[in-house]
């Protein structure tokens, strides 16, 4: 399950093609070639349990003759690997009669590293075959043969890959802390940073943006992690998970002057006009890069999820944006400026305001929006004060607790 430098890993490519597959958007004709390709990509990899389950699933037809053929295919690997770890027992095994002869030669030439390798070797079979459970069982094997914190840290790698190949967001979360353990050992600053990315899908992939948006931002003059998503595709998410997350202060800072994303975000379709428009305060703009950029969020395996949820939040960024230099304005004037209508504007905003998004009222008869603004400094005393008549209460309670 390795992927060369610069190359996205093929199994997570195939994840893709597969959930294309299940779109409801994704065209007829252009799943007819995304079910060839994937068929294509099972058949090299001989994945014969990920073909009986998109079997299953009617995704894929059934080619008895394919499936025999893959299992005879996997089975005489199986065998092949078996004997590999076989011999390099018995060199181990071995070892106590070379004593005798020579330790120096003994540590020189032999060693637990070929049984290692041996499990290894077999971990990334089942892990390429697409076999989780027996991939998960024989990863637990090859750690146990291990003693290289940065070793370890590779196979939880391939666990991480595994779990956003499925994903199995409870494997990931587990085997992330689990990375974060192990790097209380020791580590190198390479894989460290690499783990940051893997954090930072996680968090993306479960709607926590503002985590997903710092782990990225952290990681951007260091990225190496191509085995996960091209660094445009990474750029991407950097940039839509920022523009939720970050004031607009740090949004110039970090974003929008930042070398590494101005040297990439022309490669992808709509992305800087969608970020330089909201910073620019061209809202009329924004919306026209905002709607084209929608598909690229909806195709993607990941924010497909969070799309309604994360259009909310951009709306509301650029909504609070445009009030923010208001007392009062005119709902033709807003409507105006983002190149909509005056009935859109008005059903947008006042969903806005009914879910405590926007602090403003609509003046109906007048066609005005009026801005009401929370006191940041009231809010925190209101804040300081409920809070200390907690604390009073609870040094009562005690109090009559102990003169008892």
């Amino acid at each position: 399950m390795e992927a060369q430098e610069g190359n996205q890993q093929p199994q997570l490519v195939l994840a893709h093609k597969l959930f294309l597959l299940s779109h409801p958007d994704v065209q007829d004709i252009e799943k007819v070639r995304l079910r060839e390709e994937v068929f294509a990509s099972v058949k090299a990899d001989d994945m014969a349990p990920l073909y009986e389950t998109l079997v299953a699933e009617v995704i894929l037809d059934l080619d008895q003759g394919v499936l025999d053929s893959m299992r005879a295919k996997i089975e005489e690997e199986l065998k092949k690997l078996d004997e590999k770890s076989v011999q390099a027992k018995k060199q181990i095994n071995g070892l106590v009669s070379v004593v005798i002869m020579g330790i120096a030669d003994a540590e020189e030439n032999l060693g637990e590293s070929e049984v290692r390798e041996a499990h290894l070797a077999k971990s990334l079979f089942f892990i390429r075959i697409a076999d989780k459970e027996k991939a998960l069982e024989q990863l637990k094997v090859t750690e146990s043969k291990t003693v290289a914190v940065g070793q370890k840290m590779d196979l939880v790698f391939y666990t991480l890959q595994l779990g956003f190949f499925y994903m199995d967001f409870d494997l990931i979360s587990k085997s992330i802390d689990k990375a974060k353990s192990l790097f209380e050992e020791g580590g190198d600053w390479e894989r460290k940073n690499r783990l940051k990315v893997y954090e930072g899908l996680y968090y993306m992939s479960t709607r926590n943006f503002k985590k997903a948006a710092k782990l990225f931002l952290d990681s951007i003059s260091t990225f190496t992690t191509y085995e996960l998503f091209p660094y445009d595709t990474f750029i991407f998410y950097t940039v839509l998970t920022s523009i939720i997350s970050l004031d607009r202060v740090s949004l110039k800072q970090k974003v929008v002057d930042a070398p590494e994303i101005l040297a990439v975000i022309g490669k992808v379709p709509y992305l800087s006009d969608f970020l330089n428009s909201l910073y620019d305060c061209q809202y009329k703009s924004f919306f026209t890069a905002f709607a084209g950029l929608t598909e690229q969020i909806k195709l993607d395996r990941y924010l497909h999820p969070h799309f309604r949820y994360y259009m909310r939040e951009v709306r509301t960024v650029v909504y609070s944006q445009f009030l923010e230099s208001y007392k009062s304005v005119t709902i033709e004037a807003m409507a105006k400026a983002f190149g909509v209508t005056v009935e859109f504007i008005d059903l947008e905003l006042s969903r806005f305001i009914a879910a405590g998004k926007l602090h403003c009222k609509i003046d109906k008869v007048a066609g005005v929006l009026e801005t009401n603004r929370p006191d940041a400094k009231n809010a925190l005393y209101q804040a300081t004060i409920k809070q200390g008549d907690f604390l009073l209460n609870r040094i009562q309670k005690l109090s009559r607790v102990i003169d008892l």
